[in-house]
């Protein structure tokens, strides 16, 4: 084995989590691939040879791309809604895995994609972040990186670093509420909620909404002028009677480690909801129906029998 290839094997040992650092950095599986190839290229061009640590060497290197296409994208002023969609994580629910988590537990990556229940609402919440803050606190409250090594990514001190991290935490705290770990509590207020639109039960919904509801929906380029954020019980009420026809076609399935429904109409799927319960009531309804984006998405992962061969991307 010549040098490059040893130092190949070295960076697939850390793919999963520096794929983690970056889907949380960025909320986009495509951004972050990209992230982690730009961190293999800059590694393939540098001299680690006096690297203690490449590990930690590597997450700081992605944490500087990913800070990096943040910045583009505010000084672009790309993102047309207040927050994108995140691009969800989509697993099968096999009942109960040995982490509690319900899934079959056999894909390191997605784990590492998962742990720490980084749902749908949290990413929402780190999207309203500053670039710098997003970082500081992703690396040191997520993944321990200490803010001695923080602090050239940002370019600021460690103290200005750890400064950005509590500014951080302090809006996730007050945006983000801690939705309910039960994943059977959680399926019931699905089941729910589903059963109540197919009905066109309005009575139903609000019974399981929160007053508070947010809904967000990104359905692409062929829809314009529909509502992309919606607030309040009532108005996503309404907005739930209105796809009643698409209920039937929901398939229950964890999105980033929750209760989440793929929508199928004529053996393709055409929206992955995402679905945050709060005390027993539904808090946030993510939705992603971009036809372009759910291409990009793998959803063979809900399993072999023929419904969920039917739920891959291509029908």
């Amino acid at each position: 084995m010549d040098e490059k290839d040893f130092l190949a094997e070295r960076f697939e040992e850390h793919r999963a989590h520096l794929r983690a650092v970056a889907y949380r950095m960025l909320s986009s599986l495509s951004e972050a691939d990209d992230a982690v190839q730009e961190a293999w290229l800059r590694l393939s061009r540098s001299d680690v040879s006096d690297v203690a640590n490449l590990g930690g060497w590597l997450t700081t290197v992605v944490g500087r791309v990913c800070l990096d296409l943040l910045r583009t994208r505010t000084a672009r002023g790309e993102e047309p809604f207040d927050v994108r969609v995140p691009d969800p994580v989509i697993s099968r629910a096999t009942g109960g895995g040995r982490d509690g988590s319900g899934t079959d537990g056999t894909d390191p990556e997605q784990q590492a994609l998962l742990a720490d229940a980084v749902g749908l609402a949290l990413l929402v919440v780190l999207q309203t972040l500053a670039p710098a803050e997003r970082l500081a606190f992703v690396l040191h409250d997520m993944f321990g990186v200490p803010f001695d090594e923080i602090g050239p990514v940002v370019g600021r001190t460690p103290a200005a670093a750890r400064q950005l991290a509590s500014r951080a935490r302090r809006r996730v705290r007050n945006a983000a509420a801690v939705p309910d770990t039960g994943l059977v509590r959680q399926r019931e207020v699905v089941d729910a909620f589903l059963a109540a639109a197919r009905d066109g039960d309005f009575e139903g919904l609000l019974g399981v909404l929160d007053p508070d509801v947010v809904l967000r929906a990104d359905t692409g380029a062929g829809f314009p002028g529909l509502t992309r954020t919606v607030r309040g019980a009532h108005e996503v009420a309404g907005r739930a009677l209105a796809f009643r026809r698409s209920a039937h076609g929901a398939r229950y399935a964890l999105v980033n480690g929750a209760a989440g429904v793929v929508t199928v109409v004529d053996g393709a799927p055409v929206s992955v909801m995402g679905l945050t319960v709060v005390g027993g009531k539904i808090a946030a309804i993510d939705i992603l129906a971009d036809p372009e984006r759910l291409r990009g998405l793998d959803l063979t992962v809900l399993g072999a029998d023929a419904d969920a061969r039917r739920l891959t991307a291509d029908g």
